[in-house]
């Protein structure tokens, strides 16, 4: 018996877009089916570092697939030069419950992040939806452009970040990746936003950023950051507007964008239409009309890691990369 030890350089070969998004979006086709086994995230917090630890177990049966991710969440390590998400990932056989595979999970979140919002716009954001507009620029915000650029054919994308270098270098890797968007960054979180088709909020606020007045009638949002207690992005006023789906109501009612609305009685789970598995799965429907504002709040599903995990071994293995290891005390 082996155990797969896959690094980061090993995962990034086997990452295409096209296919991590195909896997997520199945991911949340079987949870809106039910087929699921899939706790809430369990957290620690490490208050005097301003940071956290979740675990994540999942299973999905009629996928044979099995995955637990251990991650962490710090978004001060920039300043020790660390990503401020770092992750692993034990992938397990579900018939005898062994470890196939350890792997770092950091670039697996970051992709499969990206692709809930590609799945998000995909059933959500109205038609011609060609402009989107990214309120933090960070790693993610490559993602999210990445995977949307997948499900629409856009032609102007709009950043902003509090950081100018952050933002500068986004807009260079943006505009080297996509010569023919227009990569526009903007001064201002109202600049980034305001008459945009697709909104995608990545930051680690802890307070409404993105304001009701900017937001026009049409509008589908991506929100993205808030994914720990306490954590908001979005003016509740939007909320109210919107036509809300989550992709996990017990996470996201604790942990999520709806989470501050909720704890302060603002909105109430009658306002949350529905999970984004059900809309993939066919049992709600997404958007129905042009001026609907609609707003995904995506918190991160253990499921999304598992199926992008066991993709990833399965190139691997195929490709004989990565490192073949034995415990010794599975053979005690």
């Amino acid at each position: 018996m082996t155990i797969l030890l896959l690094r980061d350089q090993d995962i990034k070969k086997q990452l295409e877009i096209n296919e991590v998004l195909e896997v997520v979006e199945q991911a949340f086709r079987e949870k809106g089916l039910g087929k699921v086994q899939m706790p809430a995230k369990t957290y620690l917090y490490y208050e005097r570092y301003d940071g956290d630890l979740r675990v994540m177990p999942a299973y999905m049966e009629s996928m044979d697939i099995s995955a637990v991710k251990v991650v962490n969440v710090h978004p001060k390590n920039r300043t020790y030069n660390l990503p401020t998400v770092m992750a692993i990932i034990i992938l397990i056989d579900p018939k005898t419950g062994s470890p196939q595979a350890i792997m770092d999970g950091t670039e697996i979140t970051s992709a499969r992040t990206g692709a809930a919002a590609g799945v998000a716009t995909k059933y959500l954001a109205k038609e011609g939806a060609i402009k989107l507009g990214i309120v933090g620029a960070g790693v993610q915000a490559t993602k999210q452009l990445s995977y949307i650029s997948q499900v629409r054919e856009l032609l102007e994308v709009r950043v902003y970040d509090k950081s100018d270098e952050t933002k500068k270098k986004f807009v260079q890797t943006a505009k080297e990746k996509y010569p023919k968007l227009k990569i526009i960054p903007t001064g201002s979180i109202e600049e980034a936003v305001q008459y945009q088709d697709v909104v995608c909020t990545v930051t680690p606020s802890r307070k409404p950023i993105i304001m009701n007045d900017w937001i026009e009638d049409g509008t589908h949002i991506n929100a993205i950051g808030a994914d720990a207690q306490g954590k908001q992005e979005l003016d509740p006023a939007i909320l109210k507007r919107s036509k809300i789906y989550v992709d996990d109501w017990d996470q996201a009612s604790h942990s999520g964008e709806i989470n501050v609305p909720i704890s302060k009685g603002l909105i109430s789970r009658d306002d949350i239409y529905g999970q984004l598995g059900e809309v993939v799965a066919g049992k709600k429907k997404g958007r129905t009309s042009k001026k609907e504002i609609t707003v995904f709040d995506s918190t991160g599903l253990a499921i999304q890691d598992a199926v992008v995990a066991k993709l990833v071994h399965k190139k691997a293995s195929d490709k004989k990369a990565g490192t073949e290891f034995q415990l010794s005390i599975l053979f005690k």
